[in-house]
Formats: structure tokens, C-alpha cells, sequence
């Protein structure tokens, strides 16, 4: 495995040794990320390490070329591209063996891939049919204008977590309300920022310890941060919708077999803030992460109503099959393949360490929303909320599919 190595002398000298003297990090205002490479080049901001196996570089924003690269990576049709990372006394040798991983599994990936008949079908289940038929896309419309009327979920706001406890009432509401069993909501507190994330755990009925995850951001930002309205009806208050869509359906079923877990996730916006910790604590925990589906974006069918993109970098090549199997048996939608690069969604944070991650999105990348970050995304007449159900459709026969079966990564 070849790794380059390139140092900006006193950029190297500042992350090495910040750990040793107390918050460098906090006091400069700076922070250590991972991002898309090519991002990082285009930005002219100093590469610390990369890896041109993986296509991620390390590197150590300011505000201001955290500004930069969020306005390049927007102006390319792209979101975020970085992943803010906790410091430690050793941050590059952190870096490298999480990038070495990340090598590693994409050769796995490749040989996996590479095997040429793959196809993963699926038995078309009268449950699931009958579930899916239950979504209702007016659901998703109110949850939409509802979270959007919010001025803003940018994890930096004065109050960051407004809408964070307005939604885990509804959550606990809804426990109450249908006396689900083995059912619960947390808020979970961060390291790298005052915005919580949400976690609606279902308890598996015969296999709990092997988890289901369903995640979307549940933040929002506006393209120069403090003080702008953030709507952020597709980004992302699609995806958060979609998840609620989904838990709606999936509390009226049997319990899964496998525990089902549901995240809404702080700062995503700001580099992956929420979904980074929670990822690497699980890890950590040795949890065993059978699959996580992420959500971001599924309002705007910019490739067209019944199609969806689908996202080949950083995703696990066993879940695509699996979704376009589930998209096959149940949907009938056209999957696209496209890419996003790195860190452009919290898929990157559970791929980073080691769990399978996927992530279908409203469009390819080239015809995606344009209107994100800003205040005019809004619920306008371009947004399809039949459009949007495709995702929990998706997402559903993901939830109920995996929930109730032995299925796990083959690599």
C-alpha cells in the first residue's frame, strides 16, 4: 500500500503536538478533518496525509478554509466533504490507521465486487407489501413544513436543540400513545457540539445485539452560518420526515427479530459532528452494526420522479445489491449510480469505521437541489413528496427486510 505524506512544516508541528499542550484546536479556531482529496487540492488547503487508494486527505481547517471548502464543494453540487475528527495526543497516527482501514476495505469491497453474478433478490412478502402500502407522502409534507417553519437547526445557533426536544416529545408521545414494548428515546450528548442527536431504539425480539441502523441529519445551515434562516426543507428535512414515515409504519408491525435503531443526527453540516462520535462509540462498544441507511435529501427528483441516485463511494457494495434487490421486489423505481465523495453524508462516519453503509439520494449529483444551504430551501413547486416516498418505501423494506433475517456482509 503506497501513502503520501504531504506536510506543511508548521501546520504539522500544530497538529502533532496539540494534544500535549492543552486546546490549541478550540483557541485557533481551528479543527483536524478527513475530506474528499480532490476537495481538499481545489481548496488550496494544506494536506497533512493522504491516501490516493481511499481519495481522503487530512487536513486542519480554520474558519476560513472550512468557509472555502464548503463553498467549493456547494458550487460543485456537492454537500459538506469533510469529517470533523476528535483530537488525541497522536492525531496523525489516528488518521493513518483509520485510513489504512479504509483501504482495506475497499479491496475487499473491490473483490466482492468484482464477483460477477451478485444479484440479491428478495421474496416478495405480503407483510412488507402490505406496510409499505401504509406510507402516506401528506405524512411527509406536514413533517417537512413543520420542521422547516423552525428559523433554524444549525448546530450553532443560539438554542441548538429547539427542535431537537420538540421532536423527541412527539417520540416519546408516540411510544405512549401505541405502548410499544422494548421501545425508547435518548438524546445523546456530543464532544464537538452543543447540539444533541436523537436515537429511537427498538429492541430486537430474538437477535438484539445485531442493530439496523436508519439515520438522516437532522440539522440545517444556511451558506454563511450564523445569524441566516435555515430552512432546510430538503436538506434535510426530507430524510427526517422519511425516518418518521417509516417508524410510524414499522411500530404498527411485529416486533423485528434484529434491534432497529433510528438516529437523527446533530451537526452534520458542520463535518459529520453527530454521527463521527456516535459511529466511533459503537465501534468502540464493539456493537455489531449489521447495516446503516442513511437519508439526506429525497425532495427534489432532479433525474426524475421515479428515479434515485445511488452512491458508490464510501457505501458498502453488498447494501447497494441489497437495496436494488428491495428496489426491485417493492418499489420499481430506476436506481443511478453516482458519486459524492468523501464525507458528503453521515454514511461516511459508520463506513470510516468499519460498519456497511449505504446512501440513496434524491438525484445524481450533476442534477441534484441547488437551492440547499440557503434560505429558499424551501417546500416549493419543484418538491415531490411522491418523489420522496420511493425513500421510505426504500427504507421501510430495508428496516423490515434486514430486521427479520441472518443477512450480513459476506467480506
Amino acid at each position: 500500500m503506497r501513502n503520501t505524506i504531504f506536510v506543511s512544516a508548521a501546520l504539522l508541528l500544530f497538529s502533532l503536538n496539540v494534544g500535549a499542550h492543552g486546546a490549541p484546536i478550540s483557541a485557533y479556531q481551528a479543527k483536524p478533518v478527513l475530506a474528499d482529496l480532490a476537495l481538499l487540492k481545489q481548496a488550496q488547503i494544506p494536506v497533512l496525509y493522504s491516501n490516493p487508494e481511499t481519495g481522503v486527505g487530512y487536513a486542519i481547517l480554520t474558519p476560513t478554509s472550512e468557509q472555502r471548502l464548503s463553498e467549493l464543494a456547494h458550487g460543485l453540487g456537492r454537500c459538506g466533504g469533510f469529517e470533523s475528527l476528535e483530537m488525541s495526543e497522536n492525531p496523525l497516527n489516528e488518521v493513518i490507521s483509520s485510513v489504512h482501514s479504509m483501504a482495506l476495505q475497499n479491496k475487499k469491497a473491490n473483490l466482492y465486487s468484482a464477483v460477477s453474478i451478485r444479484q440479491v433478490q428478495f421474496e416478495n412478502k405480503p407483510e412488507i407489501q402490505n406496510a409499505i402500502s401504509q406510507l402516506r407522502s401528506d405524512n411527509l409534507k406536514s413533517w417537512v413544513q413543520w420542521m422547516s417553519n423552525f428559523p433554524s437547526r444549525y448546530n450553532k445557533a443560539q438554542d441548538p436543540n429547539v427542535h431537537v426536544r420538540a421532536l423527541a416529545e412527539k417520540l416519546n408521545a408516540l411510544i405512549q400513545e401505541k405502548n410499544i414494548q422494548g421501545a425508547s428515546v435518548d438524546l445523546i450528548d456530543h464532544k464537538s457540539t452543543k447540539q444533541k442527536s436523537i436515537r429511537f431504539h427498538l429492541e430486537g425480539s430474538v437477535h438484539p445485539d445485531e442493530i439496523i441502523v436508519l439515520g438522516g441529519h437532522f440539522d440545517s445551515i444556511a451558506q454563511y452560518g450564523f445569524g441566516s434562516r435555515a430552512p432546510g426543507a430538503d436538506d434535510n428535512a426530507s430524510g427526517s420526515s422519511n425516518l418518521l414515515e417509516v417508524l410510524r409504519v414499522l411500530l404498527g408491525q411485529t416486533r423485528p427479530e434484529r434491534t432497529v435503531e433510528f438516529f437523527w443526527y446533530a451537526g452534520e453540516e458542520s463535518g459529520l459532528l453527530g454521527s463521527a462520535e456516535i459511529a466511533k462509540s459503537y465501534k468502540e462498544q464493539n456493537k455489531n452494526v449489521i447495516a446503516a441507511l442513511q437519508l439526506d435529501m429525497t425532495l427534489f427528483p432532479g433525474a426524475g420522479a421515479t428515479r434515485f441516485g445511488l452512491m458508490t463511494d464510501f457505501t458498502s457494495p453488498w447494501l447497494r445489491d441489497v437495496l436494488k434487490g428491495l428496489n426491485a421486489t417493492y418499489v420499481g423505481a430506476e436506481a443511478i449510480e453516482s458519486q459524492c465523495g468523501y464525507g458528503c453524508s453521515d454514511h461516511a462516519s459508520w463506513h470510516r469505521q468499519g460498519f456497511p453503509a449505504v446512501i440513496p439520494f434524491e438525484a445524481t449529483m450533476d442534477t441534484m437541489n441547488h437551492s440547499i444551504h440557503t434560505e429558499k430551501d424551501l417546500i416549493t413547486a419543484s418538491s415531490d413528496f411522491e418523489h420522496s416516498l420511493l425513500f421510505s418505501k426504500l427504507a421501510l423494506a430495508f428496516a423490515m427486510e434486514l430486521g427479520n433475517s441472518s443477512s450480513q456482509q459476506p467480506f
